[in-house]
């Protein structure tokens, strides 16, 4: 007899889509993956020596449960930087990836019934770890309002179990980066109504011009003391597979997590953590040059095949590494034709004719959506997106 909260818990659907595609390529199909949350490159110079000395060094025991200390004084410097306001090593905890810092921050803050707002589309996770902890995601629509929320529309889902807003930016899936005024509205809704801040910028440094990420705290220091921050290395270093993040928040949250995670991982890998310090140290320049022109140089050619879109509109793609299709034009066609089509049923179709595998808008709370990651080889990326643009144009 399995536990009840396991009954709250469904599969990852990114996780499931990039299953699918597997699934497909091992019977011999050629899939191109658009799937993935991930940029592929070699790994920093910086991370690497860092890693190597470590394991030179021999350095095999346990760190602090949240980290080397000499590695939060550095993330304190790096987030000082970027918010223009100083940070301690006690206000940050190191963790096993964003996902852990996430799950830490719903586990010390929620209590059983307390309702937590989620912009939508929403990324998969955030829903999934706030039922475990006992809370209740309350889903707030953004496609009416170009994927930005309307603060009318969160003031409207308030209740007086609100707990927390969980507030994505750039977001995942949709690319959409939320401006000044938008940040600035939400966190005085939050210190009106008492409310914790959950801010995700793991996409932050993929930032597309003209558009400018934006940290909560800078744009409104008054919620600094309700703001927890979670950021990991995994996009902007593209070290997925070393699971290594943080969370910046009060002291007497950082507190709380340090006991919680001394119960669960204990502390990160203390090999990515040397390689992590190393680059926060000596910084990779040339890495950082080079990836982003690689995501930028993917962005413009992925824009020009998606402009031959008849049905859909061009996605905005204003930040991160992901077009989010817009296929409301095609269902309502397809409804005028009597068919019924849902995101699920265009995945599906672009894996089985195209031999592309994309993520269905239904694993963000969105049944019209299709997300497309560009952090693939631009070659595959090219042959992909061409492919992909053939089919639904075949659908129109």
């Amino acid at each position: 007899m399995l536990a009840q909260r396991t009954s709250l818990l469904k599969f990852s659907g990114t996780a499931a889509a990039k299953m699918a595609a597997n699934a497909a390529a091992s019977n011999g199909n050629e899939i191109i993956d658009l799937t993935a949350g991930e940029i592929w490159s070699d790994l920093a110079s910086s991370v690497r020596d860092g890693a190597i000395a470590a394991i030179n060094r021999n350095l095999n025991r346990y760190t602090d449960t949240i980290g080397l200390i000499e590695l939060r004084r550095a993330l304190a410097c790096k987030i000082a930087a970027e918010t223009a306001q100083p940070w301690t090593a006690d206000e940050i905890a190191v963790t096993h990836g964003a996902k852990q810092a996430l799950f830490n921050a719903a586990m010390v803050l929620l209590d059983p019934g307390d309702e937590v707002l989620i912009p939508t589309p929403h990324w998969t996770t955030f829903p999934a770890q706030i039922l475990v902890a006992g809370g209740t995601p309350v889903f707030v629509d953004t496609r009416h309002s170009n994927f930005v929320p309307r603060v009318t529309d969160l003031v409207a889902a308030l209740t007086s179990k609100t707990k927390a807003i969980v507030v994505n930016t750039p977001n995942n899936p949709t690319g959409t980066i939320y401006d000044r005024d938008t940040l600035a509205s939400i966190a005085q809704l939050a210190i009106d109504q008492d409310l914790w801040i959950i801010f995700d910028e793991c996409y932050g440094t993929f930032a597309h011009a003209p558009h400018s990420h934006h940290p909560m705290v800078s744009v409104a220091p008054d919620a600094r003391d309700r703001t927890l921050t979670v950021n990991s290395f995994s996009k902007s270093l593209a070290v997925t597979g070393w699971r290594i993040g943080y969370l910046a928040g009060p002291k007497t949250v950082i507190t709380a997590v340090r006991a919680l995670q001394s119960h669960t991982t204990s502390n990160p890998n203390v090999i990515a953590q040397h390689g992590l310090l190393n680059y926060l140290e000596r910084r990779d320049p040339v890495f950082e040059l080079n990836l982003g022109r690689q995501v930028a140089n993917a962005r413009a050619l992925g824009l020009q095949i998606l402009s031959e879109l008849r049905s859909v509109p061009q996605p905005s793609a204003q930040g991160g590494f992901y077009f989010y299709l817009d296929l409301g034009e095609l269902q309502r066609r397809a409804k005028a034709d009597g068919r019924k089509l849902d995101a699920d049923d265009v995945a599906n179709k672009l894996l089985a004719k195209a031999g592309v595998a994309t993520v269905s808008g239904t694993a963000f709370g969105d049944p019209a959506g299709l997300r497309l990651s560009y952090g693939i080889d631009l070659e595959l990326l090219n042959k992909g997106l061409r492919r992909l643009t053939a089919t639904l144009n075949g659908c129109s």
